[in-house]
């Protein structure tokens, strides 16, 4: 368990980028190098967290400190790589800094973006070569890239994906009978207890809402991370009208800003409109807002992984996960081009960055850390 808190506390020190870039991270990390869990197994689980609610890269995390260390590790995993932007943002909010006109931090903050393509690539093509080996897989792959860069919101994140199961399921009964394994016909159910929780609270909070403030702020951040999907960016909308009187339009501003210059989920801009909701107790409203907001994905992320485990073992599907793992690599290259690359990639000279970074990385194993600090060196000489 503190092996698994160590690991993704150093990766929340440096993870910027957002959830793909994330997926790079760990896929880098947990996988390549430390060999938690195999390649097969993280894709399942990437194809896992894009059907859920919630923040993806956290509940990816939370599923990979799971396989480690089951659910103190699930745990570890959660509070190492929230922390430090949990602690950021609550000091942000706290002292309402303003720190934009700073050239250091923004120095950091575009080598870090760079850093982002060159780890985000190299998951690309690590993904791309173990999962799509035919000309059907690199079609769905590049059908669901296309679909994902052009659509937004939850129907242009999971209809690739179901649309790939459902063909992948076609061509198996198309094809000859395949071998049924022992306890195939076992019915496949999520955990109740553990979804009953997540229900209870949904449907509880709110009538305790009214008694006190804390819980009023506990049952806000928990609906809103009941009901998003597509991450930090999708949450704010969300939370601004269920806020309305709690907290002023640049309260918003900020907090969104924030998020987008620390490392981590940015899902923990719930820590910065939680302490600035609670001016008397700033440091307790963060942590209720975190908590609340995390909380439902990762009640969801350990309700429905039985099922989704007996799922993919399932030899009747195992068409469908082959094209479900191609559509997840062709999400991951959508996500690469946009916001990832556009967003990070702004000259020539940042194309030549990163194109030595990868290099470095790939042909050199280049350390993370030395990465980060060449890119600084290569953004300030610039």
């Amino acid at each position: 368990m503190f092996t698994v808190l160590w690991r993704f506390f150093v990766l929340g020190l440096y993870s910027f980028g957002g959830p793909a870039a994330h997926i790079g991270y760990f896929q880098r990390e947990f996988v390549d190098n430390r060999k938690w869990l195999t390649d097969q197994d993280f894709t399942h689980a990437v194809a896992l967290c894009q059907f859920l609610p919630g923040p993806a890269s956290s509940q990816l995390g939370m599923y990979i400190g799971y396989k480690k260390a089951s659910y103190l590790g699930a745990a570890a995993a959660f509070v190492g790589f929230t922390f430090p932007s949990f602690l950021i943002l609550t000091l942000l909010a706290i002292g309402n800094q303003q720190y934009s006109d700073l050239a250091l931090i923004d120095t950091i903050i575009q080598a870090a973006k760079l850093l982002a393509v060159v780890v985000v690539a190299d998951a690309l093509w690590g993904m791309a070569k173990k999962n799509l080996t035919s000309k059907l897989t690199f079609s769905v792959a590049c059908l669901t890239a296309v679909s994902v860069y052009f659509s937004t919101g939850l129907t242009g994140q999971i209809f690739p994906i179901i649309c790939s199961a459902l063909i992948g399921f076609l061509l198996s009964l198309i094809n000859e009978q395949v071998q049924r394994r022992p306890n195939e016909n076992a019915l496949i159910r999520p955990n109740i207890m553990v979804l009953g929780f997540f229900a209870v609270l949904l449907l509880v909070m709110p009538m305790l809402a009214g008694q006190s403030e804390l819980f009023g702020l506990f049952n806000i951040f928990y609906q809103a991370g009941s009901f998003v999907f597509g991450g930090g960016h999708v949450v704010l909308p969300l939370l601004e009208p269920m806020l309305d009187g709690m907290l002023d339009q640049d309260s918003f501003l900020s907090a969104y800003s924030s998020a987008q210059l620390v490392p981590g989920p940015m899902f923990t801009m719930a820590s910065y409109l939680g302490a600035s909701s609670l001016t008397d107790s700033p440091v307790l409203g963060s942590l209720i807002a975190t908590i609340a907001v995390f909380l439902p994905g990762s009640l969801l992320l350990f309700a429905f992984l039985p099922a989704w485990n007996a799922l993919v073992s399932h030899s009747r599907l195992k068409a469908s996960i082959i094209l479900v793992n191609a559509s997840v690599v062709g999400l991951l290259a959508s996500a690469f081009v946009k916001p990832v690359l556009l967003t990070s990639v702004g000259s020539v000279f940042d194309v030549v960055a990163v194109v030595a970074g990868y290099l470095l990385l790939k042909y050199r194993n280049c350390p993370v850390w030395l990465l980060i600090v060449l890119f600084c060196g290569y953004k300030l000489f610039i």
